[in-house]
């Protein structure tokens, strides 16, 4: 069931697919804590692996940047690869002063200034949200694993370099922290009938300036990959 974008097979991936945004990000996940992880896609150097976690079938999958293309990825994984559950795990940039380097949060649900919805023309505005049944079971891993996990509203943009100088104007309405994914899975979600939900490490705090340096993303947001994981291994057992 290869595609233009990866050339796994059919019933290569778990029903449970982690996506951070990094390629090498996937590599250090499937390396470190998976059991036997095989490459199953390398298309465009999106690294693409399964193997096992505490007994259960897993795979983690990079999505690349934006919307575009998390777009295209979690749209094939859905609908050609019968994939149930994807869970983002990205970093994000902190709208609160009290989020510190290298803490998570959870998605609730994505504000956007994307028209990524736009084509389903419906007649209004889509609130794109996270599955109740992944947020339920991640909000639950977190407090086994001790993880301080703030849930609330992510700002999904679609632009890094905002000559607009206004995402620290979505803070006033509640929004917990910026990235450039969520929203745009959550409606591929919603349009497949199926399960999404988006966990961020905080990598800089645009309130504060402080930022981590791209080496400690890619490698450092443990929290985050353990909570994801054990997530899919409690979607598995429930079914």
């Amino acid at each position: 069931m290869a595609t233009p974008h990866n050339e796994a097979e059919k019933g290569a991936f778990g029903k449970t697919v982690l996506m951070p945004g990094d390629p090498l990000r996937a590599k250090f996940i499937a390396e470190t804590f998976l059991e036997n992880p095989e490459l199953v896609n390398n298309v465009r150097g999106i690294h693409g692996y399964t193997g096992t976690y505490k007994g259960v079938k897993v795979s983690v999958m990079a999505s690349g940047m934006g919307m575009p293309s998390i777009g295209i990825y979690s749209y094939e994984l859905f609908h050609m690869y019968d994939v149930e559950n994807i869970i983002r795990i990205g970093s994000a940039g902190a709208l609160r002063k009290e989020l510190p380097l290298g803490s998570v949060v959870a998605g609730m649900g994505a504000c956007t200034n994307s028209r990524f919805a736009d084509q389903y023309r419906l007649p209004g505005t889509f609130a794109p949200i996270a599955s109740f049944e992944l947020l339920t079971a991640a909000v639950e891993t977190a407090k086994e694993l001790q993880v301080n996990m703030p849930v609330g509203n992510l700002f999904s943009s679609d632009t890094f370099y905002d000559a607009s100088q206004s995402t620290m104007e979505w803070a006033k309405m509640g929004a917990l922290a910026v990235e450039m994914e969520a929203a745009a899975l959550y409606c591929n979600a919603a349009f497949a009938g199926k399960r999404a939900l988006a966990i961020c490490s905080i990598s800089d705090n645009l309130v504060t300036g402080e930022e981590l340096p791209a080496q400690a993303r890619q490698t450092t947001f443990t929290n985050m990959m353990k909570i994801a994981l054990d997530v899919a291994v409690k979607m598995e057992n429930a079914r």
